[in-house]
């Protein structure tokens, strides 16, 4: 009897232990990948930003389904949110994770896009 006390004990602390380390995993951000996108605002949708009864990403009434490409060109349609619409024909980088979809974006300039992905693209004439 004992000795089935310690094996459940020490299951129980083995899954513990498990389920911490993936949490930690999963709010860290690791394992994320970078996409690059062209804003395009007539894929832009309003969206009931109060839906829901959980909003863990605060208040985001626009949202945005862009083709991306990560570093090797390699294509995935995404959908993010924002709190604002984004400057058409802007140059962007999603922070892209698994399940948990788009953790951060940010405006880059075309120059900073990796090769593979400045191919699907023209480059802005300079003003």
């Amino acid at each position: 009897m004992k000795k089935q006390i310690k094996i459940a004990i020490g299951a129980t602390a083995v899954l513990l232990i498990g389920l911490i380390g993936f949490c930690a995993w999963f709010l860290s951000g690791s394992g994320s990948t970078e996409y690059y996108a062209q804003i395009d605002n007539s894929k832009v949708e309003q969206v009931d930003a109060k839906g829901g009864v959980i909003s863990l990403k605060g208040n985001l009434p626009y949202s945005y389904t862009l083709l991306s490409y990560d570093e090797n060109g390699s294509e995935k349609e995404i959908t993010f949110g924002t709190s604002r619409e984004l400057r058409d024909g802007a140059f962007i980088r999603l922070t892209f994770m698994p399940i948990r979809g788009v953790l951060d974006w940010s405006e880059v300039q075309y120059d900073e896009l990796p090769a593979a992905v400045q191919a699907h693209y023209t480059a802005p004439a300079n003003e």
